[in-house]
Order: C-alpha cells, then structure tokens, then sequence
C-alpha cells in the first residue's frame, strides 16, 4: 500500500502519532493507603522484603541463606544472641531488633541486602522499617490471601456526588488526598465511552440522539441495559478472554497448521450474552466434562484447556512436548483464576510467594490425566484426543439414524446365529461325511488377496520384488534388500530394522470392513518395541493413522487408529512371544470398531489380551500411508533380526479353526474328513462359525448388510468437525515432581492438592479443583475476576498487575473498594452483566477523563481515579469502528474464522503455504473473528497492541511507535472503509457541504464539530478536491482500494475527496481513543 496525500501527510501523521502518544503516561506509583502515622505491613513492608530480601530468605528453599525466612511471621522472632536478647525482631524494640541493624548498617560486610546484590533500601524505606518495629511488628498475611470481609461503606462529605456504593470508597479516598473529583463527562462522550466498553463499537447518531432527547432518571440506565442486552456485548467481552485462554487458529510451533477451536470461542460469546454465573464459567472450562451428565456446551467449555501451543516436529520427543503441555495449562489456570505466577515453581519453589515447586506439580496433576499424545499428526488433519464430535442437527439426525440400522444389524446378525443352529445340524445330518479337504482350500482361499512366500525375489530396476500368489495383477517391494534365510516353508525374510517389505495389499483396509493378516515369525530377542507390519506413516505421527502389529515389551501388540492414544483400538497380549523359535501369528478384526472384534492367535490359538484402548470414532485411512509394509516404520524402531515368512491378508474375518488350519495345516481338513456322527460336541462348536461363513446364506446376507450399514455409519461420521477438549483417563496418571522442570528427571510422586497457602482443600480431580477455586471462601479468585473486569472500564485494574496478585505484585490503589465489589460479586450469584451495569452507572466511571496540573504531578496515572478513564482504543475496537461507521461490517455471528486483508505474501517465510484473503464477507467480519495464526498473527493487529496468545495474556501492553499512524492511514482496510464512509456521507446529506462534514464527523467522534473543526474539514475536502480534478489519474488509484464496488451515482473526484476527509478523522485522536 502507498500513501496518497502530500499536502496532508504530515499532519495526518502528526495526529495520528498524537493520538497514541497523547495516552504515554508516567510511571510514577502511588502507594495504596500511604500515611507515614501507621505503618502497615502489607502496604509497606512486604513490598520491600519482597523486593529485596526474599530471594535469599524467602520460600525457595535451594536459594535460601542464613536459614532464614522473612516471608513467615515464625522466624522473624528467631534468637540471634540470646544473651544480649537480640532477636530478629523484637517487637517495639528497633535497637535489639538484627533485622533493623543490618538494613540500617554501613559495615559493608553486616549490611542487608549485601553489596554484590546491587540492591539497597533507601532512608525513607529503613525509617518504614523501624516505625513498623517501633509500633509493634505486627505481621499480615499477604493481602490477596486473606479472606474476603463485609466492608462498611466509607463516610463522604461531597454527599451527592455518589451515584453508587463505588463512589463512596472513590470519593472518600479523594477527600483523604485532599481532591475532588472531575466534572460530569458530556451525555455525548460518556455513551460513546460506554458503548465501546461494553459493546466494543460506536454509538450510531440515532443511539446517541435517542439518549440526548431521554431526560429520565433512567436514560443512563437504559442505554446500559440495551447494550448489555445486544449479541455484540458477547463478542465484545470474547475478545479479551481469547487473549486470557491463549485462543488461536493454529497450533504454533514450525508447521503452525490449521486447527478448528472456533466452537469454544462461540461458545465464549454465548455464555457472555446468556450471562452465565461466572463461577459456572469458570467450572464449565476446568472441568465441564466431570459434571453429571455434562451437556455438549460444558464439554465444550474444557477446550480452554487445550488451546496451547503444539508440535509435530520431526525429531520432538513425545513425553517432552506432553508435559509441556501440562505445565501450560497449570500456568494458565494459575494467571486466569488464581493471578500468581505459577510458572516460577515449575523448575523450584517460588522466590516471592509461598508456593513450592512440589505444589505446583500437585496442582498440574489436575491436568496431567487426559489421554492424549505429545505430537500431533503431520501426514493428516486428525484432531488431537481427546476431542468432541460437533455435528450439526441434520448430520446428528442422520448418524442416529445409521447408527440404529448398524445395532439392528447386529443383533439381527446375532439372532441368526442363534437361528441357523438348526440349519447346521440338518445340514450335517444329510452328509454321509463332511465335505472334503479340497472344498475347504477353496473356502479358506475365499477372501484372500494377498499371499507372500518369499521364496522368490526377482530384480527389476535395482528394485527387490516378490509376486503376490492370490493376485497377479498387485506385488510386493523390498527396501534395502531384506536378507533371505531359511524359513518356516522355504525362504524367509529377515529384517535389520532399517528395510522393510511393502505391497499395496491390504493399503485399503477401512474400520467399517473385517480383515484378516496371518504370518510366521521369528524373534531372537526381547524387543522393548518393534514394528512387525503396519499401514501407517509414521510412529511419532500421532501413533500413526492405519493399523499395526507390534512386539512391546516383548508381547504382541495390535491396533487400528485413527490418532493415537484417544481415537483408537489397542489390544496386547498377556503372555510374551517366545524366542528363537517359528509362531503363526494371526490378527483378525471384524469391522465393528470395538477392541473386541479384534482379535490375536498364536499357533491357531486365540491369545489372552488386555484391552489398551476402546474408542475409535473415525477412520483408520489416509495420511499418505497407502501401503502395507512389513519390518519397518518411518521414524519407529524396526524388526532387528526379525524374520518373517508366509504372508497372508485376507479381506474377510478368517474364523478360528480356519486360522488354526493356517497354523498347523492339518485342523480344519481333519474335521471335514470326519463324518457327522463321529463329530463331538466341541468339534461341532468349531465348525460352527465356518458353516456360518461359508454355507448359510441368511448370514452371509446379513453380515454383507451390516459391512455396508457400517460403512455408511463410518462415512457420514468421518465429516463431523471435532474440538480438542477434556476427558479424564479411568485411572489418574501418576504426577512428579521434576527436576528443574525436565520431564526426563522425574521425582518424588506427587497426590493431587492445592498450595497450603490458600484455603485447605485436597480436591480428587478438576472438578474438585473448580469447585474449589470458586468457593465463596476462596480469596483470589473473586478479586481477580473483578480486577479484570474493572480494568475493562478503565484501562487498568485496582490492582495494576493483574497476573499477579503475590509478593511482587501491585498493591490495590482502593483495597476496601476491590474487596466489596469481589464479595458482592460473589454474593449476586457471580453476575457479570450485574456488575458490570455497577460499574458503568457509577459517579466514578461517569468523571471527564480531562486532566489538570495538579492531577498530572499528584497522580499521573489515575490511581486516585480523580478523573475518568482515558486510554486508546483496542485493536479490535478501531478495525470495527472504521468497518461499523462505514456499513462495511458484516453482522453475523460465530463461524470459522475468516481472512481480510492482509499484506501481500503473508506467512511465506513461515510455512509452505502463502496466506490467502477471502473474498467476501470474510473481509468485513468483526476483528474477533480473523483467522489468528501463532507465528504470523494479522499484523496490523499486532502493530495495535493486540495480544500474540502464544502464552495467558490478562494485560496487553500499550505502545506508541510511527508504525501505528502507518498502519491506519496505509492499511487496505482503512482506506476502503474510507471510501464507503465518503460515499455514506455524500449520499445522506447530498445537498450541504457543510451538513455532510457535520454528519461525517459526527458518525465517528459522536459529537456535532464546532466552526472552527467544519472550517478546516472542508479546507481540507475544497483543496482535495481541486488536486483530484487537477489530476484525475490519482482518483482511480485511490478509490479501486478494496473490493467494495465504486459508487456510480457519486462522482469520483468528490468520492476521492471526501474519502480524504474521512482517512483524517479515521486517525484522530477522538476517534482512536476511548475518553
């Protein structure tokens, strides 16, 4: 993009600049409840031991010095010379108080903190100290940890300023500091301010002359209840909990593809706009799926959880990545919920605040029971497990359906062989004898299409091949030419675990259909893992896509998968394969996608399995992964010196005295040459399921019918979009603590709880740990909710740090204030819509954010909140606004994310793929919905001070930087939105130039212009318009910006003039700033 002014170019910049630099506000920090008459230890004395003694005597137990803590009221009285009775306090005695004497020594080798810390306390800091020695070392708990009390209202003397019980703890610190607060914000000023609060859009002139004109009591109540009431408050309060859940389209990391969580983010909106009791936001998230009975939303809702970042990197270790996943959600629920910096007690205990890293392990053991993998798949799309099926109303209607007809199928299937038992027994009684041997060869030749002897290898082109004798047309590869040896009948292959056999037999196979794999094989070790055959891409592709047979831990292993570990089924035998000697092995599935229709045989006997896995919910193909492959697998451990003979696949489930007949030759054609009265009972039971297979018609029709109705089944779900989500495992996955936060130095075993801290509680799982964080008792996370929920209205919290609420964080500038509304917060039932129409109808929120001199050197940053609130828009807010004022927004809610304008070649340097814009809509949805990829998130967005999300973001941080004013006056999206303004304004008022400035000024400032801002606007739009009928060429260069067809009925050069205008005020500092 160009720019097309000249003239104007400076002073578009100028104000621009000024608009984000005008909000660059001082440092400068007021101390909450400041008096140098009392001293308070949570106020001033524990942020000076934090600062500078609690890293050497403070929790963390490997860093501590001196054994000495001053974070716990025990040891600070500890004798350090009981004759002389010096403690290391002596309450009201500073001078036998060691504490004092070394923070107050000029030894260098006495004085505390030591020299070589860098660190020092000033005068007034150790006069702090002493006072609060002198009035008796009274010792607090951390102020955040202490329970929550009713709080009286405070006395005022400016009695009618108070519109709320707010105001009186606002007004009555003001009156302390000797303020008052400012003046009443214009009707004009405080709508725009509210309507951006609580809908993150502008008023439109309609709202706003509809506000003007009710001189009721209730005209400001109204407006807030209409706002809070529409379906953009619910997009408008989405925003800022995506930055909270680290929410992205993506899964970050080098491939950063794309991955559907966008149902959580609706169901984020959703839950804001049905106003969902915040406690219950927060269970639904931790835990919704542990609730009785859990509805899809409270599913739904544990998504939350999964939105960290994620790896399919060749060469990753699985466990690694898996255990950093859990430590992210446990950091995450510690930012979210809780406010502490959870992440400094991963690698040792805290430095600051009184949590150790055995605690933080006991918490992430909360998260550490899900059955998932550390690496997602890179040869496939399938969703990570676990996951939730999200079908829509007619597909869900529709697998209901199919899945009756499979069930129907079944039990018709099993009322059959109950049936046909009479057939049998008619049909042996009319044979003299069974039929012959040679009538079962072709039997157990029915469904066999492939079979591999290896006693023949042909070259051809350098290439190893072994012709398939059940199909002449398919045959089999050899990679890095296998060794033949003598095998169990002729040749044999052996395996190095680095070649491998491949055929395109058997690279079919689906979940929906039974098949059958038999071999002879030959161990000479106990493998730890070896892959015997797969269809598969890759080991570490998410346990791979397709189906194998493995050896682990020296016993036969089977599985189809669809992703690994969650959508699968795994089987393993009990017993261990012996050694150095021939077994027939033989898989068998039966199309039903249970862990019981698969099925392990060793020399024809059915092997006692233990189930592995039981929940596999889409299909078993795709992924590249087209071929079966004996021997080897793409980054997998191979068949060292395994050996393999006589390959058999069959697409049909080969019964059991048919296998045993592949084992020993000899089983089933000795029962057919026996008569039927020479049949014993259990000889009858085998032939049994044979007859059923090959000779009754009934039940060859109907498994026939069930194959299909599965197949169908399989089909329709195999198109239902799925969510990552949480699902606990049956048995809670055993927690350590590990060292300096390495998974492969695991610890002490830990049980699940919470940090002794807080409130005792040893919950037994997430939803323990919900209902916990959300007990009324619970004393941080009602504060924390409300902090954040303040800093909405007023660009920062009472507590300005609001990812941290321990040692090192900020003090609250109104503690009274925080407390009350967190324990009527509580007490409404946890009703965000309710506090937030509080906190919007309050005296305090209403004030002019004008500032004054006085207010500039007393109180720089607002904490006194002697003004109101005065900060820039969100990025968000400002790519909306242009989109909303211009007509350009789309208004339709939730979907998959969408693609707008973006910088030509977006994403090229950081994936294979080159970003592409939709066209459309998609180019006008709200900011909330542009597809958010990790490592290339929309930069104009980012240049706004949006948040990465690669990690909890509670604050975004506030730049001022030249790219800003660049971005608004260069962007595509701008420009665009400029034009459609232009034309909007020209065709509302296409007889008054005058009217037409006063209308556009309006519509994105919400207030009427004075003479002088008409008389410079329409300089500006005269002097345009001359240079564009100077110079038509630049008409057309400026207004083919976007898709947004140019307007036939306007005239060009007016178009282009106006459009000027518009880019002017787009990027005014009344427009971008939120006053």
């Amino acid at each position: 993009m160009f720019l097309f002014f000249s003239r104007y170019l400076n002073l578009l910049l100028l104000v621009s600049v000024y608009a984000i630099a005008v909000y660059a506000e001082s440092a400068v920090s007021l101390h909450a409840a400041e008096t140098t008459e009392q001293v308070d230890f949570n106020f001033h004395i524990r942020p000076i031991l934090s600062d500078r003694c609690f890293a050497c005597h403070g929790p963390d137990q490997e860093k501590r010095q001196a054994d000495l803590r001053l974070d716990i009221p025990d040891q600070l009285n500890q004798v350090v010379d009981e004759e002389a009775g010096i403690h290391y306090v002596v309450p009201g005695k500073p001078e036998l108080s060691e504490l004092f004497r070394r923070v107050d020594s000029h030894d260098e080798f006495e004085v505390m903190p030591p020299a070589d810390s860098n660190l020092t306390l000033s005068e007034r800091e150790i006069d702090l100290l002493k006072k609060w020695i002198e009035q008796g070392a009274e010792w607090k708990s951390h102020w955040s940890f202490i329970p929550l009390e009713t709080v009286e209202i405070p006395e005022v003397k400016q009695t009618n300023w108070p519109q709320s019980r707010i105001d009186y703890f606002v007004l009555n610190r003001l009156e302390k500091e000797g303020l008052s607060p400012s003046s009443p914000v214009s009707r004009e000023q405080w709508i725009r301010r509210v309507s951006f609060d609580l809908t993150g859009l502008p008023p439109t002139p309609e709202e706003i002359d509809t506000f003007l004109n009710d001189q009721s009591e209730e005209a400001y109540a109204t407006v807030v209840d209409r706002l809070l009431a529409s379906p953009q408050y619910g997009e408008r309060m989405a925003v800022d909990w995506l930055d909270v859940a680290r929410y992205a389209d993506t899964y970050g990391y080098q491939s950063d593809v794309y991955r559907a969580m966008w149902p959580w983010r609706d169901w984020v909106i959703d839950a804001f706009n049905e106003n969902l009791p915040y406690d219950e936001f927060i269970t639904w998230q931790l835990a919704g799926d542990l609730l009785p009975k859990p509805s899809r939303d409270q599913i739904l809702a544990t998504a939350f959880n999964r939105h960290h970042r994620q790896t399919n990197e060749g060469g990753s270790i699985e466990e690694e990545f898996r255990v950093e996943y859990v430590s992210d959600r446990t950091q995450t629920y510690g930012t979210a919920f809780l406010g502490l910096t959870l992440e400094c007690s991963k690698c040792h205990d805290h430095k600051y605040d009184p949590i150790t890293q055995k605690e933080f392990y006991q918490l992430s053991s909360y998260f550490n029971s899900i059955d998932e993998f550390g690496l997602y798949s890179h040869f496939t799309d399938a969703v990570p497990t676990p996951t939730l099926m999200l079908p829509e109303a007619e597909r869900a209607s529709e697998l209901e359906r199919l899945n009756a007809g499979v069930e129907q199928a079944e039990q018709a299937l099993e009322s059959i062989k109950k049936s046909e038992i009479a057939s049998f027994a008619n049909w042996l009684g009319k044979q003299d004898s069974v039929p012959s041997s040679s009538d079962a060869d072709s039997q157990l030749a029915e469904g066999l299409i492939g079979q591999f002897s290896f006693d023949k290898i042909q070259v051809a082109e350098g290439q190893g091949r072994i012709d398939n004798l059940a199909d002449d047309a398919t045959f089999g590869e050899l990679k890095d030419d296998p060794q033949q040896v003598p095998g169990f009948a002729g040749q044999a292959l052996k395996f190095s675990g680095e070649n491998n056999f491949s055929t395109t037999v058997g690279g079919d196979f689906q979940r929906s259909r039974p098949f059958t794999i038999s071999l002879w094989m030959k161990a000479d070790r106990r493998h730890e893992r070896a892959v015997i055959f797969h269809r598969s891409a890759a080991w570490t592709d998410a346990g791979s896509r397709g189906y194998q047979l493995l050896l682990e831990e020296g016993k036969l292993s089977a599985g189809l998968i669809h992703f690994w570990p969650g959508n699968a089924i795994g089987i393993q035998a009990k017993e261990e394969l012996p050694l150095n000697q021939w077994i027939h092995v033989t898989l068998t599935y039966d199309g039903s996608s249970r862990a019981t229709g698969l099925q392990l045989y060793m020399d024809g006997n059915l092997a006692a399995v233990d189930v592995v896995r039981d929940k596999l919910a889409k299909e078993i193909t795709g992924g590249g992964a087209t071929k079966f492959a004996l021997g080897q697998r793409f980054r997998d451990r191979g068949f060292i010196n395994g050996e393999v003979d006589e390959l058999s696949l069959y697409q049909r489930a080969v019964t059991p005295i048919e296998i045993r007949q592949l084992a020993d030759d000899h089983s089933l054609t000795a029962l057919l040459k026996k008569t039927s009265g020479e049949l014993t009972e259990a000889e009858r039971q085998q032939l049994y399921p044979y007859w059923l297979v090959h000779h009754s018609e009934p039940f060859r029709q109907q498994q026939t019918q069930l194959t299909s109705l599965r197949k169908q089944y399989c089909e329709s779900v195999d198109q239902v979009a799925e969510v990552m989500v949480m699902k606990e495992l049956s048995e809670p996955r055993t927690t350590h603590v590990l060292y300096r936060g390495a998974y492969d130095a695991p610890g002490e075993a830990v049980d699940r709880s919470t940090p002794e801290s807080l409130p005792a509680a040893s919950p037994s799982n997430r939803l323990g740990l919900a209902e916990w964080t959300t007990s009324p008792e619970h004393p941080l996370t009602s504060r924390v909710t409300v902090n954040r929920f303040w800093q909405m209205f007023f660009g920062q919290g009472l507590v300005q740090t609001p990812d941290d609420f321990g040692s090192q964080g900020a003090l609250p500038t109104h503690p009274q204030l925080l407390d009350d509304l967190s324990l009527r917060f509580i007490k409404s039932g946890w009703d965000v819509k309710g506090l937030l129409k509080e906190i919007a109808l309050s005296a305090t929120y209403r004030q002019s954010s004008q500032t004054s001199k006085e207010l500039n050197v007393r109180d720089p940053d607002n904490e006194l909140l002697a003004r109101g609130p005065r900060f820039r828009l969100s990025a968000e807010m400002i790519r909306d606004q242009a989109l909303y004022v211009s007509g350009l927004l789309v208004d339709k809610r939730g979907g998959p994310p969408v693609k707008p304008y973006q910088p030509a070649g977006l994403w090229k340097e950081k994936s294979n793929n080159v970003y592409t814009r939709e066209e459309g809509e998609g180019s006008h949805r709200r900011s909330l919905y542009t597809f958010w990829k990790r490592t290339s998130p929309p930069p104009a967005m980012i240049t706004l001070d949006a948040a990465k999300r690669d990690v909890c973001s509670v604050k975004r941080q506030t730049t001022a930087t030249p790219l800003q004013a660049l971005v608004l006056l260069n962007d595509v999206q701008y420009v665009e939105a400029a034009r459609a303004i232009a034309v909007k304004t020209i065709k509302k008022r296409p007889d008054n130039r005058a009217d037409q400035l006063t209308y556009l000024f309006r519509s994105l400032t919400g207030r009427f212009p004075e003479e002088r801002e008409i008389a410079l606007l329409q300089q500006v739009y005269e002097e345009q318009l001359i240079e564009f009928t100077s110079q038509p060429e630049r008409i057309s260069q400026l207004l083919e910006q976007g898709d947004e067809p140019i307007d036939a009925d306007v005239p060009q050069s007016e178009q282009a003039a106006m459009m000027v205008v518009a880019q002017l005020l787009l990027n005014y500092d009344e427009v971008v700033m939120r006053r």
